[in-house]
């Protein structure tokens, strides 16, 4: 098996080719850069792996949800060079990315969403494979899933952003926190694996995002209710 990974959807890039279990990968913190970052990412992967694009079984992209012009570059750059390249595509949760990243059996992947709120989901491995607890939600961090037992881990950007929070939702439930976890390419492609070997594939035409929000930012009185919320003030409305 051999495919190529590509991941966008926070403020690293990153891009990795899997070869056999054999991984070569580059990753970096882009902040806003990331179309000009990845082209040259995958031109040094398969230079350095002395492959080519056409050689290769899959192109897996990280799908999401996370940053939107984060996750259309993915998607896009995914579809563009399999298409040329007459491959299909594989679109990987980031949630689960984080949970592969985090090590963790059991684990609860948070990702700060922005406005207040986190894209949440919980997942149990078994005997080498993952169980969705919880499919990928938008919630807010007093609603984020809840979980049964302990030996859970949280992973990801929302235990950064909503830590106290999350703290509380899930008391006693977790064993280890890591905030600073986030999808990254090679578990992209660990993952893709074991989806393209799965018949999970795609036609490059038929891969989409996964964006779970529908909106990217909060009108006026939501912004200060959101404000008011922080301040620990009771919201008062207008009369």
């Amino acid at each position: 098996m051999k495919l190529l990974a590509l991941e966008t959807s926070s403020q690293w890039c990153s891009a990795a080719l899997w070869r056999d279990g054999e991984v070569f990968a580059r990753e970096q913190l882009a902040g806003q850069r990331h179309s000009e970052l990845i082209l040259p990412m995958i031109d040094a992967l398969l230079q350095e792996a002395e492959e080519q694009l056409t050689a290769l079984d899959a192109v897996a992209f990280g799908a999401g949800p996370g940053s939107f012009t984060g996750l259309r570059i993915a998607c896009g750059v995914a579809q563009g060079l399999a298409f040329g390249a007459g491959l299909p595509v594989v679109g990987v949760g980031t949630l689960l990315a984080v949970a592969q990243a985090s090590g963790g059996e059991r684990v609860v992947s948070c990702l700060d969403a922005r406005m207040g709120e986190l894209y949440c989901a919980a997942f149990e491995r078994g005997g080498g494979q993952w169980r969705t607890v919880h499919a990928p939600r938008l919630c807010t961090p007093v609603a984020a899933p809840e979980v049964d037992g302990d030996g859970w881990v949280g992973a990801g950007s929302g235990f950064a952003a909503h830590g106290a929070a999350l703290a509380e939702r899930y008391a006693e439930r977790l064993s280890a926190v890591q905030p600073a976890v986030h999808p990254d390419a090679r578990h992209i492609a660990a993952l893709a694996v074991d989806m393209v070997r799965a018949g999970m594939a795609l036609p490059a035409e038929e891969a989409r995002p996964v964006y779970l929000r529908d909106r990217v930012a909060l009108t006026v009185e939501q912004r200060q209710a959101l404000k008011t919320l922080k301040s620990g003030r009771t919201p008062v409305e207008n009369p």
